[in-house]
């Protein structure tokens, strides 16, 4: 079932599931998604004292996988246009030609398209291009140091992803979305060792944060600037 708790002027909507177990569950997805798991006989007035009590902390997690949600808003593709890479502002510059292709130069992002409608396509298969090589250039240093953790990813893999940044799955691959190479280098790093941490720690636990801390000292830094340069 779903219900929810009002929190100031914030509404926490929550999924309830009940199970054969003595205390109360929360789970906060990457998706920003409530779960909370009860014991069979908790009256439903007593979980949503429980879930207000620890609202504070529901949110905090909220706006924590917000970082990794991309909202970049949505851009033209025409001449004149600004879009990011690597954190920059270049401005499009969109001409018709026989051959197809896309280069930056200057501050600009010269697309050469047989039809102008197929800028679109030409530059965001020129961002997978990209990411593809930035992304493998700038994790090598970072699997590296985690060598001594006896962690290593065992591929990593470039995958459009609507609400996430990055991912790290069961099976240690870690998956970065395409969207990122729009960002800065520390911002691309700091998602990077996160997925790294993984490895080591699945949840966000007080040693996950520890070790990312450990790795990376000013990772908030780079977590607000991408919250924000993306936003």
């Amino acid at each position: 079932m779903t219900d929810f708790v009002q929190f100031g002027s914030k509404q926490i909507d929550f999924h309830l599931a009940f199970s054969e177990r003595k205390t109360l569950g929360i789970t906060i997805t990457p998706e920003l998604l409530v779960f909370v798991k009860a014991p069979m006989d908790a009256p439903l007035e007593k979980i949503k004292a429980k879930i207000k009590k620890r609202a504070s902390w529901i949110i905090k997690q909220q706006n924590f996988f917000l970082a990794f949600h991309p909202k970049t808003p949505a851009r033209q593709f025409i001449s004149g246009e600004s879009h990011l890479y690597l954190g920059r502002q270049y401005q499009l510059k969109v001409t018709l030609g026989k051959e197809s292709a896309v280069n930056y130069k200057g501050r600009f992002i010269e697309v050469i398209a047989k039809d102008k409608n197929d800028a679109q396509n030409l530059i965001k298969q020129w961002y997978r291009e990209r990411a593809k090589i930035k992304f493998a250039e700038i994790a090598e240093p970072l699997i590296e140091r985690f060598k001594k953790y006896q962690a290593e990813p065992k591929s990593l893999y470039i995958l459009d992803m609507p609400k996430r940044w990055g991912s790290c799955t069961p099976k240690g691959k870690i998956i970065l979305n395409p969207e990122l190479i729009k960002a800065p280098k520390g911002c691309i790093e700091y998602v990077i060792i996160h997925e790294l941490c993984h490895l080591i720690h699945h949840n966000h636990t007080k040693a996950f944060f520890d070790l990312q801390t450990k790795e990376m000292l000013n990772w908030e830094k780079w977590k607000t600037k991408l919250e924000k340069l993306m936003a």
